[in-house]
């Protein structure tokens, strides 16, 4: 559509197939870990190259899909070791308590970043304990209907990765490893393990596919 209005795109991927597939008008196949489609973190230079190849396509008339020269390997195996904050209150459920007490750290990369990333599809920041304790519910035996999930659950938890995630940022200190952050918040944390949960009793409950199996990433 934005072709015929006389709007020249460009489609920037990390999965080569997928953008033969798609058939963009221009495609730009990027080597690069899923999640990081301009590449390096915080190497401007190396981001500017990708857009720069991106938008000198715009000049094509014909479709076709291009490679970018250089390619960001994803480093597997790198772990991220971040520190989780200990119990405050013993009478809420472990991941509401953990989450309540990730907020500062949360704050403070989202100060020095100057923007709120990570959150805000379907749940507000403020909201993600409560979303959590949703969760928590279902991994209970509550039935996904009925245990007040905000939204969509595929989107509710991404927000609550991306809350996660972003406050690592923050007390970690330093960019991690592609998929290392996901990584720790499904493998390390009480909200993770508490999704996981949740995704293995609406599995078991006959939910369908499609509303229980994005909860967590698997692949990764």
């Amino acid at each position: 559509m934005f072709e015929a209005a006389g709007l020249a795109t460009v489609a920037i991927g990390s999965i080569r197939e997928q953008i033969v597939r798609t058939a963009p008008p221009r495609g730009l196949f990027c080597d690069f870990p899923l999640g990081r489609p301009l590449g390096k973190p915080g190497d401007a230079a190396f981001q500017h190259r990708v857009l720069d190849h991106a938008l000198a396509m715009l000049k094509r008339t014909e479709p076709g899909v291009e490679d970018f020269a250089e390619a960001v390997v994803d480093e597997g195996t790198e772990m991220l070791v971040c520190p989780l904050p200990p119990r405050y209150d013993p009478d809420a459920h472990p991941a509401v308590d953990e989450a309540r007490g990730l907020r500062a750290a949360y704050d403070r990369a989202v100060a020095a970043h100057g923007n709120r990333t990570g959150t805000g599809r379907a749940v507000r920041v403020e909201d993600i304990p409560d979303a959590i304790e949703a969760f928590a519910r279902v991994a209970a035996g509550t039935p996904w209907k009925e245990a007040g999930i905000p939204g969509i659950p595929a989107r509710v938890a991404q927000d609550i990765r991306g809350y996660y995630e972003t406050a690592a940022l923050a007390i970690a200190d330093h960019t991690p490893a592609a998929w290392a952050s996901t990584r720790w918040f499904r493998d390390s944390t009480q909200a993770g393990q508490t999704i996981r949960a949740a995704q293995q009793a609406m599995e078991a409950a006959g939910v369908r596919r499609d509303l229980w199996s994005f909860l967590l990433p698997t692949d990764s």
